[in-house]
């Protein structure tokens, strides 16, 4: 072999090995079975908006997440894909670590189904939400089901209500948040499964409307009213600059409070609203 070729060679072995280890780090794998799984429902702030580091690109170990296309990949963040372009980090892979750490041998399955501007009307069967021509509700009820073949559900986690914050729609958002809540139960055959509701974001750039408390005051309340449900605060927690989404540092601090609620309940076994800071 010429020198020359032989340098050619040498370089589209390594560029191949280089594009084996990256799809190698990144391609779905084997997933074990019995996972604790998790789904991830609401719009934005569920999703996550937060900027993507390269610590959160880093697989974590016994945690998975379900893909676009149905299989169970390593949970990097962005763990949704909502809107592609603008998706980032979100409160899932740390709930998910505080959950580990707590639960020694146990895998999660995180089920990421969050839609971006989805108000909670689309959260019902036919329910269809036009800026992403998606049915939010439809399309996550079959990879709930998909994800339940690997594992067990042991909580639901939402995020939603900015959409709704207007007059009309919070007047019927408590209806509906308890309609969800006993749907999703019934659908899943998991009539106990913890439902953990997480505050909208407060910034003093942008104050409270009249509706986004009424909306407020629903997920304060879920706890009083429904069993099984927790309330998460966002007090102290920042935007990333758009006065809508939070920051990256935000979403692990919700991710945390998310866990600790979630704790709570499953440890006293009653509906909690308070969480540490």
């Amino acid at each position: 072999m010429s020198r020359s070729l032989l340098a050619c060679f040498l370089v589209m072995h390594v560029m191949v090995c280089d594009v084996g280890a990256e799809e190698a780090s990144s391609a779905p794998t084997a997933a074990p079975r019995d996972l604790h799984l998790f789904l991830l429902v609401g719009q934005s702030n569920m999703a996550g908006r937060g900027r993507v580091a390269a610590e959160d690109r880093q697989p974590l170990d016994r945690i998975w997440k379900l893909d676009r296309s149905g299989q169970w990949v390593p949970a990097v963040d962005p763990l949704h894909f909502d809107k592609p372009n603008i998706v980032g980090v979100g409160l899932g892979r740390t709930f998910a670590r505080d959950y580990i750490q707590a639960h020694p041998g146990v895998s999660v399955g995180l089920i990421p189904c969050a839609v971006g501007g989805s108000p909670i009307s689309s959260w019902q069967p036919d329910g269809y939400h036009a800026q992403t021509k998606t049915h939010p509700y439809d399309d996550m009820l079959p990879r709930a089901r998909k994800a339940l073949q690997s594992g067990t559900l042991k909580g639901i986690l939402w995020h939603q209500g900015e959409s709704d914050a207007k007059p009309d729609l919070a007047a019927v958002y408590e209806q509906r948040l308890h309609a969800l809540i006993a749907r999703l139960r019934k659908e899943l055959k998991a009539e106990k499964v913890p439902f953990v509701a997480g505050q909208m974001g407060q910034f003093k750039e942008r104050p409270w409307n009249a509706a986004k408390r009424q909306v407020d005051q629903a997920h304060q309340r879920l706890p009083k009213q429904v069993d099984g449900t927790a309330f998460v605060s966002s007090d102290g927690l920042q935007h990333k600059g758009d006065e809508v989404h939070f920051d990256s540092p935000s979403y692990r601090k919700l991710g945390h409070r998310y866990y600790q609620a979630y704790q709570a309940l499953i440890g006293g076994g009653k509906s909690t609203k308070q969480v540490l800071p």
